[in-house]
């Protein structure tokens, strides 16, 4: 393994995927048949400057310099090789977001990240002109809003695009963007599988005589899984590895969103499948065969990396206020003189929720940390109530914190599977809430009423995906669909292990989901009222 390896580095035939997460910037590189071979990491946060989430140019350029550097140093470490070339190189980055240059190529105000709320009045503007969901983290939206504030750097932009879309502009030069972060900058038809001519049309009436440009001229060129995004520049070789080690000329792929890595990563492309990513966020993607019937707020459209059109529920909300129980409970422990490993503790306390009531016994949870708009709650305030004849033990009371992490994810997920019929095959979960066997992967089984499957590769994440995505560029068969590249060539014989939903958990779920519908004046309410 390790002399094969080798060879693959020395021979240039591996693939580099490089994935700027928000907490941390992650880099795998993978042998021609897509195994992981060694892997870098650079922990970032991002800033909160002027009321404006961001992360600087240097924050951006020393972050992916750290983590590349770490990579070659995991190489060296391993195989004993210094790291000059690869096979394709590909980057990856929360979707959405609002970067604008001018024509020096200068950045014209801090990056905004997808995290700022900022553009809720134009995203509600652009969702009744194009009726088209456009939620406030789109860069549309974030456009649009700087024109309705009258921002003076307006004038001067001449190229928008997002984090990822910023870096391999970076490295090669090249202003593109895949079709799937692409689809949450502005609306695409996933027919021409370009930017919608309609929509880019009414856009740019709206704001005529206000800008001097057509939105279409400054938003990235879109590309498809599988096409040429460039080569690594000079240049751009400095920009990755200052040390003058790598060599320029890697070919790179087009640039995608972390929901489509995700997408890659756990083989969910097809139609009629999806996944789950569950950790301090959830979110579920699933492929639709026909657009929904009328926009939903609580539902964005975006697309695969090649261009199929996918539902999404994001909920800003998952796991935070478990681990916050949990270390309570760790706490507990101490005190009574236990020293219990973390892991072992959510273990214990996973397990034991599977001895609770089906419906909880009447308890009830919102583990909204940050708001949440899925269910209209406007700010972080999480809750546990129960009355006075809930049955309230460790049980119940886990099984309901547990069910609360995809209580907004359920509510969205209900309207494309019961309200538009939309069909669901298979749903591939990945993330924390899944490191403990069976207990999460069984609950969401419940909730969406699918089959779960939880895929060992799974884990590792979207920087995976994007390496995939980037040998596909360079290693697929002439006419090989990405589709058809993932079942043969890079899940075929995967371990996994699917969990059916069971009749009596579903219709545990269902209970608990009236009493958590029913109970959301209560969370809001508490926004209201308790000011602290």
């Amino acid at each position: 393994m390790q002399s094969n390896a080798k060879e693959c580095i020395e021979s240039g035939r591996t693939a580099l995927g490089i994935e700027f997460g928000s907490t941390r910037i992650k880099a795998i590189l993978v042998d021609e048949k897509n195994t992981p071979i060694a892997s870098g990491s650079h922990e970032w946060e991002n800033r909160h400057d002027n009321g404006i989430w961001t992360y600087t140019l240097d924050d951006i350029r020393l972050g992916i310099q750290d983590c590349y550097a770490q990579l070659a140093a995991d190489v060296k470490e391993k195989y004993g090789v210094t790291l000059t070339t690869l096979g394709a190189l590909g980057i990856s980055a929360m979707m959405h977001g609002y970067m604008v240059f001018d024509k020096r190529d200068k950045l014209l105000v801090p990056f905004r990240t997808w995290r700022n709320n900022t553009a809720e009045a134009a995203g509600e503007k652009l969702t009744e002109l194009f009726n088209y969901h456009i939620p406030a983290r789109w860069s549309i939206a974030h456009l649009y809003q700087a024109i309705l504030n009258g921002e003076t750097h307006v004038k001067d932009i001449v190229f928008q695009t997002t984090l990822e879309g910023y870096v391999h502009w970076m490295l090669t030069g090249q202003k593109v963007l895949g079709i799937g972060e692409a689809s949450g900058m502005f609306p695409v038809d996933t027919k021409t599988k370009q930017y919608d001519k309609k929509m880019l049309d009414k856009f740019n009436n709206l704001v005529a005589g206000r800008v001097p440009f057509k939105v279409e001229d400054i938003l990235p060129k879109i590309l498809l899984a599988g096409e040429d995004a460039g080569k690594l520049t000079p240049e751009g070789a400095k920009f990755l590895d200052p040390t003058g080690n790598l060599q320029p000329g890697v070919p790179l792929c087009p640039p995608e969103g972390d929901a489509g890595t995700g997408m890659v990563a756990t083989n969910a492309i097809k139609k009629r499948t999806g996944n789950v990513s569950a950790g301090t966020s959830v979110f579920a993607m699933i492929v639709l065969e026909k657009p929904l019937s009328k926009p939903y707020p609580e539902i964005d459209l975006v697309t695969t990396p090649v261009g199929d059109l996918v539902g999404m529920v994001h909920c800003n909300n998952c796991t935070s206020d478990i681990n916050g129980w949990v270390n309570l409970f760790g706490e507990f422990a101490k005190l009574a003189g236990v020293d219990i490993p973390k892991w072992k503790l959510y273990d214990m306390l996973y397990f034991e929720s599977e001895k609770g009531d089906k419906d909880c016994g009447g308890l009830l949870a919102y583990n909204y940390v940050s708001n949440e708009h899925v269910t209209k709650v406007e700010k972080g305030r999480p809750l546990f109530v129960r009355t006075a004849e809930g049955k309230f033990n460790l049980a119940n009371f886990m099984r309901t914190h547990l069910f609360a992490a995809f209580g907004a994810l359920k509510v969205g997920c209900d309207i494309m599977l019961k309200e538009e019929g939309v069909g669901l095959d298979r749903i591939t979960g990945h993330g924390g809430l899944f490191k403990t066997e069976r207990v999460g992967q069984s609950y969401l089984a419940a909730a969406i009423n699918a089959p779960v499957t939880v895929m060992k590769t799974a884990g590792e994440g979207g920087a995976w995906g994007m390496a995939i995505l980037a040998n596909y560029l360079i290693t697929k068969n002439e006419g090989e669909s990405l589709e058809e590249y993932l079942d043969e060539r890079v899940f075929a014989g995967q371990e996994g292990v699917t969990l059916a939903p069971d009749p009596a958990d579903v219709a545990g779920f269902e209970e608990y989901k009236k009493r958590y519908v029913a109970g959301l004046p209560i969370v809001r309410e508490a926004t209201r009222s308790l000011k602290y």
